[in-house]
């Protein structure tokens, strides 16, 4: 099952950071809060795109092979961190689109999480 949510989850994950990298000013205006940030820095998204494109081939390496699994922890280590940052934003009140937070970035990084360690008896590493 973990295999799975990872391959799911691997998907977005890489769709968003080739995204990032081949379309870089279209996805600025297109996410939600995104272009409240300030103004478009090619470099910045550039750089976070690598990484959720790294973080999305890692989770693609759990679903494709079990022992792949500690490369997953780390791309999903990535996802919870910039999860807590939005979970913070909505705490302090300075996200205006909480609900889309929860949905695109929180509740998938948990899964991500989740997916990524081996299930009992599933340590190939």
């Amino acid at each position: 099952m973990r295999r799975l949510i990872a391959a799911i989850l691997a998907i977005p994950t890489l769709f968003n950071g080739l995204a990032m990298l081949a379309a870089g000013p279209l996805w600025y205006e297109t996410v939600p809060g995104v272009p409240d940030t300030g103004p478009f820095n090619p470099h910045f998204v550039q750089d976070i795109g690598v990484a959720f494109l790294v973080a999305g081939l890692a989770l693609a390496a759990r679903a494709w092979r079990p022992r792949y699994w500690p490369a997953a922890v780390a791309g999903a280590t990535f996802l919870a961190a910039h999860a807590l940052l939005h979970l913070v934003m909505i705490a302090s009140g300075h996200s205006h689109h909480a609900a889309f937070d929860l949905l695109a970035i929180v509740l998938p990084s948990a899964a991500a999480l989740y997916s990524a360690f081996p299930s009992q008896g599933e340590y190939h590493a």
